[in-house]
């Protein structure tokens, strides 16, 4: 009977993970930063986003996106799939994620496509999985300006 209650802790955990990151990339589009901090541990992260920056805590890349995001004009989408979730221990995982976000300034019309991959590590505590690190690299960037609705025909 153990194996049982240790399998399905593991199937637990991992739906908690998918979870995780669906609650992050739904705040982030929802521009609800009190759910995006709470999606981090406190104290010590990594949080490697390139050319937006890298940040050893979670304020100060709350910060950042506030700047950046929490625009009237900024649309954004977030979509992780096919995530590769390897639980290390009973309290440490890891994923590998594959990343499309579409970003639209209204004012400007200027559109931005970004395909890549998250690679996350996660810590539970208190019976909760938050993020402590998360690298973000591209293999893909499409700009555009959006001409408006298309033609009726």
């Amino acid at each position: 009977m153990d194996a049982i209650v240790q399998r399905l802790q593991r199937l637990e955990d991992m739906e908690s993970i998918r979870s995780l990151k669906h609650r992050y990339l739904n705040a982030c589009d929802r521009k609800d930063v009190e759910s995006i901090r709470g999606c981090f541990a406190e104290g010590p992260v990594w949080i490697d986003f390139g050319p937006i920056g890298t940040f050893r805590d979670r304020d100060a890349f709350i910060e950042v996106y506030r700047q950046m995001a929490c625009q009237p004009s900024v649309i954004d989408l977030h979509h992780a799939a096919n995530p590769e979730i390897t639980l290390e221990s009973a309290d440490t995982a890891s994923a590998c994620w594959a990343i499309y976000y579409f970003n639209l300034n209204a004012d400007s019309g200027l559109t931005r496509q970004l395909g890549g991959t998250y690679q996350d590590r996660y810590r539970k505590s208190d019976g909760r999985w938050q993020i402590v690190e998360t690298v973000c690299r591209l293999h893909s960037v499409v700009t555009g300006r959006n001409l408006g609705e298309p033609d009726d025909q």
